[in-house]
């Protein structure tokens, strides 16, 4: 019987913390998106159908929280919810870096959130490198 996959507490601690910050997000984009948004970023939601494109971006992001929440505890799913953290992260990132060049310079708010999704892509690099250096020895 092949052996079980550890849980990796570097990996769990990482996945815990970038559930712990994409939830807030979250709701923000799509609980009440008519009442938040204009209040953290300059856009005003003005129909059913803005609404439900904010509803829909909110559960993609919970479901990418439930995937990694799930991983935190699940060590045979942890390397590859750090892989879609890196990769959900970074994606984010590119997106917003294009936007800097096309269309200028955002609020604030979303300048933070780039540089967190750097940080936390770099930072989920460099826990997946930390794993597998603990596996080769």
């Amino acid at each position: 019987m092949p052996d079980q996959p550890r849980n990796d507490k570097l990996m769990q601690l990482f996945l815990l913390g970038i559930v712990i910050l994409i939830v807030p997000i979250a709701l923000n984009y799509g609980l009440n998106p008519g009442l938040s948004l204009p209040m953290t970023l300059d856009i005003r939601v003005e129909g059913t159908d803005q609404t439900h494109i904010f509803r829909a971006l909110m559960c993609l992001y919970l479901g990418a929280a439930l995937y990694w929440g799930i991983g935190a505890f699940k060590p045979s799913w942890q390397r590859m919810a750090v892989i879609w953290g890196i990769f959900f992260a970074l994606s984010l990132a590119a997106g917003r870096a294009i936007s800097l060049v096309v269309d200028g310079m955002p609020s604030s708010l979303l300048v933070i959130y780039l540089v967190i999704e750097i940080f936390g892509g770099l930072l989920g690099l460099a826990v997946l490198f930390a794993a597998d250096k603990k596996l080769r020895r």
